[in-house]
């Protein structure tokens, strides 16, 4: 593949740089700083085991998920997520082909379908389905993908969102094609690749404010997002006579995309409060599902814009799937404030930092670049 640079100043691309680093180191922050207190619904009981509140890494306990793992290490998120940069940073970007042989040769066969088996000490429903279908039934990829509701395929392509962060149409491209390798219900697919358009657009440099989704819609109305609409601008009626555009090839509506800017504003609205912010997690709900998750990280994303550390410590805090919940908003975050802005404790403390940066940076280099 060969590509074509973007024009970009010094300066911007060096600050664009610093973004897609904060984005990935900051997935990956947020990944281990929830590895210990993974998966606990009662919140007392987490407060008894890891004190009243969390501020680093720390290791599960011996009676939990991902039992025998050691602070800072990666779960299986973290795992694919570095497997997916693999595989975009010795490619130049996303070839699927690659992808799916790295899924077969390296990754399926350290896992047997069950639960609580597998690198990282967890294997989620939908990598076990894709793993079932795919190693004991034989069947091809793209027949391989489950219902699924979670944000599992968010947590791997949101390595793609920042790659293609300077081309929309690309990254939505991508994005929908990687997630429907293991996750087949539309309205996650939706979501999943709303989030990476939203991550995308904070890689670029735009805030995370109350217009993010006009200027996501702006980019629906011009074709380069794949959602379907039939209204105007701010969501007007559409003027008589209009024609409705085609709807092969688009997710049926734009709403995966308006969500954020209400999010936006609730957040900095002095009359809608969650207080303390971790308190999140009640409000939108503490389980795995992708309209519990990419909420509440889009929540934390807007409040704390400008500081890493509070949004992934109230993510973390929060309990039940607060994994999923701090690797996204670590990823939001991190795209705003970049990797200078990510306190150095938490790039240190992560396991195999210095080789998770080195790749990370072979993928940022390139966001500034098309892979045509």
């Amino acid at each position: 593949m060969s590509a074509a640079p973007v024009s970009v100043s010094p300066k911007d691309a060096a600050a664009l740089r610093d973004r897609a680093l904060g984005a990935l180191l900051g997935a990956f922050i947020g990944d281990a700083l929830a590895l210990g207190p993974h998966w606990y619904y009662d919140l007392d009981e987490l407060r008894a085991r890891y004190g009243p509140w969390i501020t680093d890494y720390t290791a599960p306990m011996p009676d939990h998920y991902h039992a025998g793992m050691k602070a800072g290490e990666s779960s299986q998120a973290g795992v694919l997520l570095r497997l997916t940069l693999e595989s975009l940073a010795d490619c130049g970007g996303y070839d699927e082909a690659d992808f799916c042989r790295r899924l077969d040769e390296d990754f399926f066969r350290q896992l047997d379908g069950s639960p609580m088996q597998g690198p990282g000490g967890y294997t989620s429903q939908s990598i076990r389905e894709a793993w079932r279908k795919r190693v004991q039934q034989g069947l091809p990829w793209g027949q391989v993908a489950g219902n699924a509701d979670t944000t599992e395929a968010a947590e791997r392509t949101l390595a793609i969102a920042v790659r293609y962060a300077l081309d929309p149409a690309a990254l939505a491209d991508a994005v929908t094609r990687n997630t429907v390798l293991t996750q087949s219900d539309g309205t996650v697919v939706a979501m999943t690749v709303a989030f990476g358009a939203v991550l995308g657009m904070l890689v670029e440099g735009h805030a995370f404010d109350a217009t993010i989704s006009a200027r996501l819609m702006a980019r629906v109305k011009s074709g380069v997002l794949p959602f379907h609409s039939v209204t105007r601008a701010n969501l007007q009626a559409p003027g008589a006579g209009s024609t409705e555009a085609p709807r092969a090839g688009r997710f049926p509506s734009p709403d995966a995309l308006l969500t954020q800017s209400s999010i936006a504003r609730a957040a900095h609205d002095l009359d809608v409060r969650i207080e303390p912010a971790w308190k999140v997690s009640l409000v939108y709900g503490m389980p795995c599902a992708v309209y519990h998750q990419f909420p509440a990280a889009y929540y934390l994303a807007a409040r704390f814009a400008d500081d890493f550390e509070s949004a992934v410590l109230h993510a973390v805090n929060g309990g039940g799937q607060n994994l999923a919940r701090a690797m996204l908003t670590g990823a939001l975050v991190g795209a705003q404030v970049g990797l200078a802005g990510i306190p150095r404790r938490f790039v240190d403390g992560l396991e195999d930092h210095a080789a998770l940066l080195a790749l990370a940076t072979r993928v940022a280099e390139g966001v500034g670049s098309r892979v045509r």
